[in-house]
């Protein structure tokens, strides 16, 4: 049976610019989708985040130059909590799944893995390759 499930994700741009933010944001998209083999049909729709600091460009554009034109994105600003991660993306994926919540692997790329420590120890193990621009 198919319900709903989130995926996490978070990164970090190595600066305030587009560049940065199309690149952290690709290759985070990219190691969800594959650390949990998601169908770009199964996925109801995506939320993007971003520190209140990091606003040079949609992280939203990322997907849709990975081809994600037809699926329902949200980009908004994380809460400016003092000490928060700079520079920081945050992806909610929404997938349509048969697997258990526990069988969902979560990717907290780069400095990310401070948020949480004990998912990006089992992303770290998967090896993905790193997005590279064209």
């Amino acid at each position: 049976m198919l319900v709903c499930r989130g995926v996490r994700g978070a990164t970090v741009a190595l600066e305030n610019s587009s560049e940065a933010v199309l690149a952290a944001t690709s290759e985070l998209l990219l190691a969800m989708v594959q650390a949990n083999e998601i169908d770009l049909d199964d996925i109801a729709c995506v939320f993007f985040t971003t520190s209140s600091n990091l606003n040079a460009q949609f992280p939203a554009l990322a997907a849709r130059q990975l081809g994600w034109n037809d699926l329902a994105m949200l980009c908004a600003h994380e809460m400016d909590v003092p000490g928060s991660l700079s520079l920081c993306i945050r992806v909610l994926i929404l997938w349509n799944t048969s697997r258990k919540p526990s069988e969902i692997i979560h990717c907290y790329l780069g400095d990310a893995a401070k948020l949480r420590p004990e998912r990006a120890q089992s992303t770290a193990l998967l090896n993905l390759p790193t997005w590279q621009p064209a």
